[in-house]
């Protein structure tokens, strides 16, 4: 398997793929460990994550340059993702306890109830490119906490860093069995899926979500999909600073060149601000440094997966043969690498593919709309519900938008964001379960209730 770094296209790595017999291997490995991996005990699980923690701290610059040299993106923002992924990881530090250990309910005359919660056992995660780091920890550090093994398969276009944090948390002392590896694209996926795990994870597209759902159903085992999303935004009128709005909008679009399942991916503004703010918004966008992923103030990079640029050229096809306007960008740069510039289309309208498929990359449609009432109705329609946000100086205007919109987050004047404390879930085709707080540290658990009563 070939490693292709996207801004260059030039193989940096050459891996060897697993196969049935090896990833079996590793599944045995991973049986016969985690049951004296859960006997460690909490404390000592959460001193090697620690040692984990502190190791990403250590070797940040390097983790950072392989990260943006396999998937693209500047390299501030790769520093940037592994600060974030210690963000979270501390926070699972600090309520592991709480929240992992046996919790006493009841306790009247000679009665106790207890609830306790066990590790699920050996579970797979099958991760994501776009923020290895981020998407990952969701999913291994709770679940290694808890006391199951993992095998952990990154992307294909991640594999190098997948290595990285393999390495960095056997150097952290994580027992050599407790934590395995699979290499590979779809068809170690689909080996994944033949083996009798304890629980899937998985982090990617709604279709392969799909069809891993079905796939694993019949086991009957926790399966759990963090999916993508259509995020809509809308900026009503009464909002003081349109220029920050723009650019703080703007970025929420475009951040990670669009490759984020929580990008902003529609805008709807009100009338009244709507020509204010598009002016705004497009200085803010020209503005930005295209160019390699290493240079100094590179926002912009290159997209991960090459076949992603024929998605966004047809959708601006698409947006322009129905009347949309271009203000900025719209096709491939010319040159080495898979880059595309920044695109800003008005004059949209829901039906357009730019509006209802996801685009994961930096492309952007804004439409004006009338009032709350349009904005309401338009942002509804959509498959997705991973997440939706108001600009409004009013707090219960907000609410009372978000109230209506099915998605697991809503946002007021804020967006593309993750806190380790909250929640991160989606509706519809965005996903089914959640990760981060204590509902995604309990993720990775089978509670048991304990009855007891002394004679």
């Amino acid at each position: 398997m070939n490693i292709v770094n996207p801004a260059t296209e030039e193989i940096i790595a050459t891996l060897r793929e697993d196969n049935g017999a090896s990833l079996n291997q590793k599944f045995e490995t991973l049986k016969k460990a985690q049951k004296d991996w859960a006997k460690q005990g909490l404390p000592e699980r959460i001193r090697i994550i620690l040692h984990f923690y502190n190791l990403l701290e250590t070797e940040k610059e390097t983790l950072a340059a392989i990260l943006t040299a396999e998937v693209g993106k500047p390299l501030q923002q790769s520093r940037n993702e592994i600060s974030g992924a210690q963000t979270r990881i501390q926070w699972m530090l600090n309520n592991a306890e709480k929240y992992l250990s046996e919790e006493q309910v009841i306790e009247t005359g000679n009665l106790k109830e207890i609830t306790s919660y066990d590790p699920l056992g050996v579970i797979c995660n099958i991760s994501a490119w776009n923020y290895p780091y981020l998407v990952g920890v969701n999913v291994f550090i709770p679940a290694l906490l808890a006391g199951n093994a993992v095998m952990y398969k990154p992307s294909e276009y991640a594999s190098l860093t997948g290595l990285e944090i393999e390495k960095l948390l056997k150097r952290a002392g994580m027992p050599e069995q407790v934590f395995q590896v699979a290499l590979g694209a779809r068809e170690t996926g689909e080996l994944l899926l033949d083996l009798d795990f304890d629980g899937y994870f998985f982090t990617g597209s709604y279709r392969t979500g799909h069809h891993i759902y079905q796939r694993v159903a019949t086991k009957m085992v926790p399966c759990q999909l963090e999916l993508g999303g259509k995020d809509p935004l809308y900026v009503a009128d009464d909002i003081k600073d349109i220029a920050a709005v723009a650019a703080g909008t703007a970025d929420g679009a475009f951040y990670n060149n669009g490759q984020s399942c929580c990008a902003v991916e529609r805008i709807y503004v009100h009338e009244k601000v709507y020509d204010e703010y598009i002016s705004y918004f497009t200085k803010e966008v020209k503005s930005w440094k295209i160019g390699l992923p290493t240079e100094e103030g590179v926002y912009i990079g290159a997209i991960t997966r090459k076949e992603q640029l024929a998605v966004l050229s047809k959708q601006v096809e698409d947006a322009l043969n129905n009347g949309a306007v271009l203000l900025n960008g719209g096709k491939q740069i010319a040159g080495k690498g898979y880059n595309f510039e920044p695109t800003v289309l008005v004059n949209v309208s829901n039906g357009m593919k730019v509006m209802q498929e996801e685009s994961f990359g930096p492309i952007i449609g804004i439409m004006k709309v009338k009032d709350d009432t349009e904005a309401i109705r338009l942002m509804q329609e959509t498959e997705y519900g991973l997440t939706a946000a108001v600009y409004t100086e009013n707090p219960d205007r907000a609410q009372h938008i978000l109230s209506q919109i099915d998605s697991g987050t809503g946002y007021w004047n804020c967006c593309d964001r993750v806190s380790a404390g909250v929640p991160w879930s989606g509706r519809k085709h965005s996903g089914i379960g959640a990760t981060l707080s204590h509902q995604g540290l309990r993720a990775f658990t089978k509670p048991k209730a304990w009855h007891l009563r002394s004679s």
